[in-house]
């Protein structure tokens, strides 16, 4: 900890955020623009504000806080909640999150939050949008379907039914148009290069740009991993207890769902996944684990291609080869 260094633990509701700095001095304000103006005016440049995760709730405060300048830091709510489990405290009030979120900002290593550009807000929301209406296509099908069934069907109730999921379909045809094109305004190579990877098509390429933010974000293929909730999970103390490894699941399930997605495809067509699936089940292992590997191998091929500028060769050992 940096003694020079004065931190705010800030607990965030929908109305009101509840702060609490380095000297126990708590305040409270309203989750507005007139909140986030009185609470900078008790900043300065040594300030550190910190804050969970919060649903949409944390958003206007972290942009406002990083806009005026302000390290920010916005942490997984699972670890300020295992650290407020460690020092047992039985007291649960906004008051005394705030100094918990507080005496955590002491003892850990923060990052510095990064936010995200208006273009990448944007297609984050689209995509949020998308994955709305394909859960509403999805249940107007099958509600048709049951309609259907019956036999003796209303013909105005099918009707309605059949025209509402018409114009959803134009909406999300609509919706998905524009992300293409925003998304090509800022990656358009990448975008072409992703798509060489046996295994990913265009709509992954496309949403592995939007949720990686460009891999922009990240250093290493097996960060990247990581992030989507890949990486192994093991389980074992002493002699006794050996659990059987897993998955971490703590990351983006968006994102590890549409690989699980392209792993069977991959598995087809892409010689490396293959190989790795191949190697994997003649061991004994589980086909999923197998999956589960390719996917990796997948995210970690197009994490080369977008640092590299590389397409994908087959055919190639090495795996990637210049435009």
């Amino acid at each position: 900890m940096n003694k020079d260094i004065k931190y705010f633990g800030l607990d965030i509701s929908h109305l009101v955020f509840d702060v609490t700095d380095s000297l126990g001095n708590y305040y409270q304000f309203k989750n507005s623009l007139s909140g986030f103006k009185k609470f900078v005016k008790l900043l300065d440049i040594n300030s550190h504000c910190v804050m969970e995760a919060t649903g949409y709730y944390h958003y206007q405060l972290a942009y406002y806080l990083q806009e005026q300048g302000v390290k920010v830091s916005v942490e997984n709510p699972l670890s300020v909640k295992r650290f407020i489990q460690m020092k047992l405290s039985k007291i649960k009030t906004d008051k005394s999150d705030s100094k918990l979120i507080c005496e955590y900002a002491k003892q850990v290593e923060l990052k510095l939050w990064k936010g995200n550009s208006k273009h990448q807000l944007e297609c984050l929301q689209m995509i949020r949008l998308l994955s709305t209406y394909t859960k509403q296509s999805t249940m107007l099908k099958n509600k048709i379907h049951g309609e259907t069934v019956l036999g003796i069907p209303s013909k105005s109730v099918v009707s309605s039914l059949k025209r509402i999921l018409k114009e959803l379909q134009k909406d999300m045809k609509t919706i998905e148009d524009k992300l293409l094109f925003l998304v090509k305004e800022v990656h358009q190579k990448l975008l072409t290069d992703l798509k060489s990877i046996p295994g990913i098509g265009p709509k992954t390429s496309l949403m592995l740009v939007v949720l990686t933010d460009g891999f922009d974000r990240f250093t290493s293929g097996s960060e990247l991993c990581s992030y989507a909730g890949l990486t192994p999970l093991i389980r074992q103390s002493g002699s006794s207890v050996k659990g059987r490894p897993r998955i971490s699941k703590i990351g983006n399930q968006k994102l590890r769902n549409l690989l699980f997605m392209c792993s069977f495809n991959a598995c087809k067509y892409n010689h490396a996944c293959k190989a790795i699936y191949d190697r994997i089940v003649a061991k004994g292992k589980s086909k999923k684990l197998a999956l589960i590997a390719v996917c990796n191998k997948l995210l970690k091929q197009a994490f080369a291609i977008a640092k590299s500028g590389l397409t994908y060769d087959n055919n190639y050992r090495s795996v990637l080869v210049k435009n």
